[in-house]
């Protein structure tokens, strides 16, 4: 039986605590605020989506970073794993558009809940407001812990399991990489991920609060695309956030940082360019001896009416059976390809995760074990693995936290 060391009581930290005491391991959760589950709380806006119920090849693709490196954690512990995990604890679970896993119950408490049921039933020790200061090794080897309050903790093993620099009020200031690069761990630098992206124009801050369900979102530099998705997006007070709006930031993030990017949305998707001629077209027919800005408002939102009215060309108060072809393509045009500049990310406060971390080719990708001090092992958002939305980044919470529990002697 060793003495484990957990730093860390989120997703990552509390699931290896069950397996590790389960497997008989006298373990220590410690975290320095004064619940655990802080980040996980607010996770989902309040809902936690908990993985995506997908088959284990299907969860690569949405892996951004050293997604090679998961292989064998993800088919060892992978989605349906996790599901009965959670359904056994007493969560029942619903999977949603998406495949996106969340509790019946929609609040990310339960999950919570569920987690610290088990650490308790498996005889895990949960020690909060305890903070660490430093991790202690001897020849390569780990020997312990110091707290803030300079209490030397001895353990046979520590598992690191801090978290990234998101949501910093959760209590996620980057201590895991400090502690990594304390015991000779490379670190690469990190940066806000599935952030909402600041915008350019001024009209986009017009449609702050506006909603769109169905839009198709191109975004390109130069010529070439680097993103194109379709979903939910929301415009704000500074650009656009939403569903697709994170997930686009993970792809795009790199790029970003050589200089603004090009970005289209695609108002009507399930139109084509002639079907959209045709509607437009009954439109004006129907209509013919209306003003455009009287006419026009049936397809869009109302608060989307005046910017594309504005952006389109045409003028507001044109006879609709004056309007001339090329500018009803015009028009047309706008609506397949709405544009705007996107100018940069948001920051660490409005980031659900934090891309870089401790480098992945210093852990060994079966057991989160670092191949330079035994026995210490890095888990979840603190590794340099990062994924799109839709439960994935949870999902490599759970599989690495499962691969260390197991390793640990």
């Amino acid at each position: 039986m060793a003495k484990v060391m957990i730093i860390g009581g989120g997703a990552a930290g509390m699931l290896c605590g069950v397996y590790a005491a389960r497997n008989g391991h006298d373990v220590h959760i410690l975290e320095k605020n004064e619940k655990l589950g802080k980040k996980l709380f607010i996770t989902g806006k309040g809902r936690c989506n908990v993985t995506n119920d997908s088959d284990t090849e299907d969860l690569f693709p949405a892996v951004m970073s050293n997604r090679k490196f998961l292989y064998s954690a993800f088919y060892t512990y992978g989605s349906r794993d996790v599901m009965d995990f959670f359904e056994n604890a007493g969560v029942p679970l619903k999977t949603e558009r998406g495949n996106r896993v969340f509790p019946v119950s929609d609040h990310s408490s339960d999950i919570i809940r569920g987690l610290e049921h088990e650490l308790k039933k498996a005889g895990a020790h949960i020690h909060l407001h305890t903070e660490v200061q430093e991790i202690c090794t001897e020849n390569g080897q780990i020997t312990g812990v110091i707290l803030k309050d300079g209490k030397m903790l001895s353990a046979d093993a520590v598992v690191v399991a801090t978290g990234g620099l998101s949501y910093p009020s959760t209590g996620s200031t980057g201590d895991g990489y400090r502690f990594a690069a304390e015991t000779g761990h490379k670190v690469v630098p990190q940066a806000p991920s599935l952030v909402p992206l600041e915008a350019a124009e001024d009209y986009v801050s017009k449609l702050q609060g506006l909603s769109l369900k169905n839009a198709e979102l191109t975004i390109r530099s130069g010529k070439k695309i680097l993103y194109r998705d379709f979903g939910e997006m929301m415009f704000t007070h500074f650009g656009v956030t939403g569903p697709m709006i994170l997930s686009a930031s993970a792809h795009i993030g790199k790029q970003l940082e050589k200089g603004s990017l090009q970005a289209y949305l695609d108002l009507k998707p399930a139109l084509t360019q002639e079907q959209l001629d045709a509607r437009i077209l009954r439109e004006f027919d129907a209509n013919h001896n209306k003003q455009f800005k009287n006419v026009i408002g049936v397809l869009f939102p109302s608060s989307l009416t005046p910017v594309i009215i504005e952006l389109g060309g045409i003028s507001p108060d044109k006879i609709v059976h004056e309007i001339s072809r090329e500018e009803r393509l015009h028009f047309e045009q706008l609506v397949k390809a709405f544009p705007f500049t996107i100018t940069g990310m948001g920051s660490y406060k409005e980031a659900v995760i934090t891309r870089g971390g401790v480098s992945v080719r210093e852990i060994q990708p079966s057991t989160m074990e670092s191949k330079k001090v035994q026995n210490l092992y890095f888990i979840g958002e603190v590794l340099d693995l990062d994924a799109v939305t839709g439960g994935y980044n949870l999902q490599i919470a759970w599989s690495t936290a499962y691969a260390a529990a197991q390793a640990i002697q």
